[in-house]
């Protein structure tokens, strides 16, 4: 037999061998945190443990959610934040739903070119580090929104708890203490930056005590005043001031003034019976979750089995597609026609299946944007509460990168984000997370960058069953799709859905992003035979899923918080 004819022959044969291999199965987990009342699942037993006693004292899951969050400001700084935004999903008992858009926006100043230097390059580091790389703060007046319209409690009630977290201090705990030290180098050009988070060159061990004065005061006075003091009392004029000092008044008082939390009606699908109630623009996640979970309800996941090479090749396949949509399509639907009803479509997912090849991977140069119809006028955190009553709020915000632009107001404590690299800076160049995007989500003044954030709902038989929602950037649209996955079709518990090992693809780079011994040798091998590419090295963690379940025959809530940043559950 020809050497070719017969190399051919062998390749076959292995595929056929491999696609018929078990899975692999995910390791021992342990229980979920149960509790009878309320749950909260977050990054920090000292912000969960916050959000029950707001329950405790009477308040509901959104009153108990802006408290976390308030807190996580204070506890969890590369993430927790008052400089920075994101989204809060929320769904009340009676069935009213909500998705809250506190995302950052684009100062008045800025425009398409603003980070490119005169020959049309990007600038290096420009959105990213320092002033310049900031939008306008949306995390104070989403809270308040929520607050108003969903919650039960006085704003100075749920905002106390954080003041005199960083006026009396706390203790630092492993993951903090890694977390400021990794990023010690960009902390330490800041001098407000170095002082509170490096102590000039000696910072926090595990154990010591953290007090953050000028973050106690900034709480003060929201406290006393109320959350518009951030947009236009003496909070504002700092951030102002340190605007006109560093990046030549990149960010006005004016710019703080007219910032607005939104309203938005939420994405809606159903997956295998369930009803997914998911984040629309300018969040991306939605949009592509949905158009994964129409893929992926073409194939029987469950009898492919969690893991094995069939499994996560359809999955890397849907993955691939999504992003390659997502690069093309999405933007801020204030500014740009988005094709929302086109992308979210059941017949469309039909097209896009159609294209999957289940023997052999496509190749990202190939794969391009499908051409949908009905165009439509590394480091965040996530936390989700339920309370008593079913009230359930699924929120992830945002600095962007971990401690954001690294520069802090001066008098404040508060850190900036660095949420303008969000935007494509440059379209059609990949930014900090290697995502390319097209001119939808090109710089303007007044627009909202687009997201990655995808809290998300699930109902069953109309009632909530389960939230989550994860931190990771683009990983985190795939966190959740697989958190999903793992309970509905492969029938985990919550906790275990959490834990178990993910992947990611997001179309470019053409390769698949994986966890320590999330992939099993033989089970790579054979994924490679069938022309997938892998990172050189998998990563030592993708995401920080946060989520809580509804015990079906006791109503019990069910609290599980990953264990791949130390977060607690804690319910009551």
């Amino acid at each position: 037999m020809h050497y070719k004819k017969a190399l051919s022959v062998f390749l076959s044969l292995s595929l056929m061998l491999a696609l018929l291999v078990t899975p692999t199965t995910p390791a021992a987990s342990r229980a979920p945190v149960r509790g009878k009342h309320g749950m909260v699942a977050s990054v920090s037993e000292i912000a969960s443990q916050i959000g029950v006693d707001i329950m405790k004292r009477g308040g509901n899951a959104v009153d108990a959610a802006v408290a976390v969050g308030l807190a996580l400001a204070v506890v969890w700084p590369e993430a927790g934040n008052l400089g920075g935004g994101g989204f809060m999903m929320i769904r009340m008992n009676d069935g009213r739903a909500v998705a809250v858009d506190y995302r950052e926006m684009a100062p008045a100043a800025a425009h398409r070119n603003v980070y490119l230097d005169a020959q049309g390059n990007y600038i290096k580091d420009s959105s990213v580090i320092g002033h310049k790389a900031a939008g306008v703060p949306g995390t104070v007046a989403g809270f308040a929104l929520a607050l108003e319209k969903y919650g039960t409690m006085k704003w100075a009630d749920v905002c106390e708890p954080a003041w005199k977290l960083a006026r009396d201090g706390f203790p630092v705990w492993y993951q903090l203490e890694t977390s400021i030290k990794s990023a010690s180098r960009n902390l330490a050009l800041f001098p407000d930056s170095n002082r509170i988070y490096l102590r000039n060159g000696k910072p926090y061990e595990d154990g010591e005590i953290f007090q953050q004065p000028d973050l106690a005061a900034t709480f003060e006075r929201l406290v006393k005043n109320g959350p518009r003091e951030f947009y236009e009392g003496e909070t504002a004029r700092l951030i102002a001031e340190s605007m006109k000092k560093h990046a030549n008044g990149w960010m006005t008082m004016d710019d703080l003034k007219n910032y607005q939390a939104k309203e938005r009606v939420p994405l809606r699908t159903n997956y295998r019976g369930h009803e997914i109630i998911t984040m629309p623009p300018p969040s991306s996640g939605g949009i592509a979750l949905i158009e994964m979970l129409n893929i992926l309800s073409r194939y029987d996941l469950k009898s492919m089995g969690f893991n094995s090479s069939r499994e996560l090749h359809v999955k890397a396949e849907a993955m691939r597609r999504a992003f390659a949509d997502r690069a093309e399509f999405l933007g801020d639907a204030d500014f740009v026609k988005v094709p929302v009803a086109g992308l979210t479509a059941p017949k469309y997912a039909d097209k896009i299946a159609a294209t999957i090849n289940l023997n052999r991977a496509s190749t990202s140069q190939k794969i391009r944007h499908g051409k949908p119809s009905a165009y439509e006028s590394p480091e965040t955190t996530h936390f989700t509460v339920v309370d008593k009553d079913g009230n359930v709020a699924s929120n992830t915000y945002t600095l962007n990168g971990s401690f954001g632009s690294f520069a802090t107001v001066e008098g404040t404590g508060i850190l900036l984000n660095n949420e303008m690299d969000d935007f494509a800076a440059k379209p059609g160049s990949p930014n900090m997370y290697g995502l390319i995007q097209s001119e939808k989500n090109a710089v303007a003044a007044r627009k909202r960058p687009l997201s990655a954030m995808t809290p998300t709902i699930v109902l069953k038989d109309g009632k909530l069953w389960f939230a989550c929602g994860s931190p990771g950037g683009p990983t985190i649209i795939n966190t959740v799709l697989q958190t999903l996955i793992n309970v509905i079709d492969h029938g985990m518990t919550i906790q275990e859905a959490v834990d178990a090992p993910r992947i990611h693809h997001q179309w470019m780079p053409d390769e698949i992003v994986y966890e320590v011994g999330g992939v099993v040798a033989d089970v790579k091998d054979r994924l490679q035979l069938m022309g997938h590419r892998f990172t050189d090295k998998p990563r030592r963690a993708i995401g920080d899923c946060e989520a809580i379940m509804i015990e079906d025959r006791t109503g019990i809530r069910l609290g599980a918080s990953d264990p791949r940043r130390g977060g607690k559950a804690i319910g009551y």
